[in-house]
């Protein structure tokens, strides 16, 4: 399980819960769950990115909560969800089910976001039916279908053989990441943020990313290293809209722009001048404000959450 070592006050700590849960996925997994704001809210459901954990979500609860019902989850292996031998997109898309059956009545309808492989989690599970039977809307922040290492510009020279290696080496690597220093937040800044993000920004990723144990991060590497998703980029058949920053060097502007020209019904692409691959942290306000208009506009009315079990 991760060491929790989040920031603990400022716009990037993550606000305390109203009440949190277990959800239990088809193995068996026991996943982290959080739930904020009121319970007769129009829901939105919050998937996170590899080697983060639900404090990467936390400008957005914060303002999410005021009127929505917002549900956060840890993927297995991340903040407060044990780790799992199966590291595969079905079972992200196993666990995101178990997330929306544990926290959304019969028939209610969500708007469903995900940053980079919490992206990768919509698609898997687009397909799915209790995925279909509960998402509204879909917003995709900073992630990509297939060809993740091939496209990754971390390693800064030209594309081909070479570039890709070292990506995946880069990526995949077993090291410890250690405490954070100014060294670390130097090369996360450089690998996941735009060049003028800020210290406090670069301090909140730093210290969620390093709260990662390195086996579940080289664990999904592999995943992220051979990804495929193209049918799950076909399947999700709910309005979607993307959101990328034009600095970001793991899921560059490529991948937003293919995804656009796949999906069935992509509403519009953000590309933010400057910005890297920790949009929601990057640029707070504009993730936040898209949710808030997708939620306007397809979540039309709400429906009481069934209690889900509580956590043991």
């Amino acid at each position: 399980m991760s060491r929790l070592t989040h920031v603990t006050s400022g716009p990037y700590a993550p606000p305390a819960a109203a009440r949190e849960l277990t959800a239990r996925s088809a193995d068996g997994t026991r996943l982290h769950v959080e739930v904020h704001g009121p319970e007769e809210a129009p829901a939105v459901v919050l998937s996170h990115g590899w080697t983060c954990s639900t404090a990467f979500w936390a400008a957005q609860i914060r303002e999410l909560a005021a009127d929505h019902r917002v549900i956060a989850y840890d993927q297995r292996g991340h903040g407060r969800t044990p780790a799992s031998p199966a590291c595969s997109t079905d079972a992200l898309a196993d666990d995101l089910e178990a997330v929306l059956s544990a926290t959304l009545a019969p028939g209610e309808r969500a708007v469903i976001a995900g940053h980079s492989m919490g992206g990768m989690t919509v698609m898997a599970a687009a397909a799915r039916p209790v995925f279909r039977a509960h998402a509204a809307a879909v917003l995709l922040c900073s992630t990509g279908s297939s060809r993740l290492v091939a496209e990754s510009t971390v390693v800064p020279i030209r594309p081909g053989r070479a570039r890709t290696w070292l990506t995946r080496q880069i990526l995949g690597s077993r090291a410890p990441l250690g405490p954070v220093t100014p060294l670390a937040r130097r090369i996360l800044r450089y690998g996941t943020m735009g060049p003028a993000s800020a210290p406090d920004m670069i301090e909140a990723c730093a210290r969620i990313v390093h709260a990662c144990p390195r086996t579940v991060r080289h664990a999904w590497s592999h995943v992220l290293a051979t990804l495929d998703l193209g049918h799950g980029v076909r399947e999700l058949r709910v309005p979607t809209e993307i959101v990328v920053g034009t600095a970001d060097r793991l899921t560059p502007p490529v991948h937003a722009r293919e995804l656009a020209a796949a999906l069935p019904q992509c509403t519009g692409v953000t590309e933010l001048p400057g910005i890297g691959h920790m949009t929601p942290v990057e640029a707070p306000g504009t993730v936040t404000g898209r949710i808030r208009d997708l939620v306007a506009t397809h979540v039309t009315a709400h429906q009481p959450a069934v209690p889900a079990e509580e956590s043991a």
